[in-house]
């Protein structure tokens, strides 16, 4: 089942459970992937959003849900964080499970060999292979200073 089929079915259930933190949640990602869906229309091309796209979008809703959570808890809004963490759970039960630290390390060796890469200029070749293969599984933030280390 495609990524937006699973979102719209995790929608319908939550409506007929009355939850309405995870109804809340699920509906923002609906909209956040129908916002997608607009601006690829914008550009005049029939355009499918794929599953990587939608990995992607979820990727980063988690990201800005993290800072904004940090945010809350260095003012003082506990209860702000709690709901933003909340939110998180909802999202990552739609993303793959993450890479460990081990596994990340033997993603970026195999990448950097399989692209060929053996100075900084191919910083961007590996990265792009790496987002290519693992988009939602890794943390592209921490991965491209481990990128940077090995190529330098």
């Amino acid at each position: 089942m495609d990524m937006r089929n699973r979102v719209n079915d995790a929608l319908k259930t939550a409506m007929k459970n009355k939850d309405a933190a995870r109804l809340s949640t699920l509906r923002l990602i609906s909209a956040a992937i129908k916002d997608r869906d607009i601006a690829m229309r914008g550009t005049g091309e029939e355009v499918e959003i794929t599953d990587a796209d939608v990995l992607a979008i979820l990727g980063k809703m988690v990201k800005q849900r993290q800072e904004s959570a940090r945010a809350y808890e260095e003012g003082g809004r506990l209860e702000l964080a709690e709901k933003e963490r909340s939110e998180i759970v909802v999202i990552e039960e739609f993303l793959p499970k993450q890479l460990s630290e081990e596994e990340t390390d033997a993603a970026v060796a195999e990448a950097i060999t399989e692209v060929g890469a053996d100075s900084i200029r191919d910083m961007g070749k590996v990265m792009g292979a790496l987002k290519a293969k693992f988009t939602g599984q890794m943390d592209f933030g921490k991965v491209g200073p481990m990128v940077k280390e090995k190529l330098g």
